[in-house]
């Protein structure tokens, strides 16, 4: 049962796994246990962590309640990629400091947004 949420989900799963183990590395290697301190690196990965964790979750559940509510797999491949995609720059962009990786990244993740609350408002 709905397959493209899950592997949409397992994506995330692993990408937050990486994320998570970035942050906690980086803060055994400066010695900061809460916060970023002066470390500007850590700050990044710290923001790259949480701004996934407040995209991605209402985005898979728009995803999943869209794939129940049996919605074009079209939509449902465009929801999931737009977060993927947008997903993956934004964090690039975040790590690097690069605006023009984070910002289409952004607008990919408002895509996916828009998109899984269009397919349920008028799907």
């Amino acid at each position: 049962m709905l397959p493209i949420t899950s592997t949409t989900a397992a994506l995330a799963a692993v990408a937050l796994v990486v994320l998570s183990i970035t942050v906690s590395l980086h803060r055994k290697k400066v010695g900061v246990r809460i916060g970023y301190g002066e470390d500007i690196a850590l700050m990044r990965r710290i923001r790259a962590q949480g701004n996934f964790i407040e995209y991605v979750p209402l985005a898979l559940i728009l995803l999943a309640l869209a794939e129940y509510r049996q919605a074009s797999a079209a939509m449902l491949w465009t929801i999931a990629g737009l977060l993927v995609v947008g997903r993956c720059l934004h964090i690039a962009g975040i790590l690097t400091g690069r605006t023009p990786l984070s910002a289409p990244g952004m607008v990919g993740t408002y895509g996916a947004l828009l998109a899984g609350a269009a397919a349920l408002m008028f799907g």
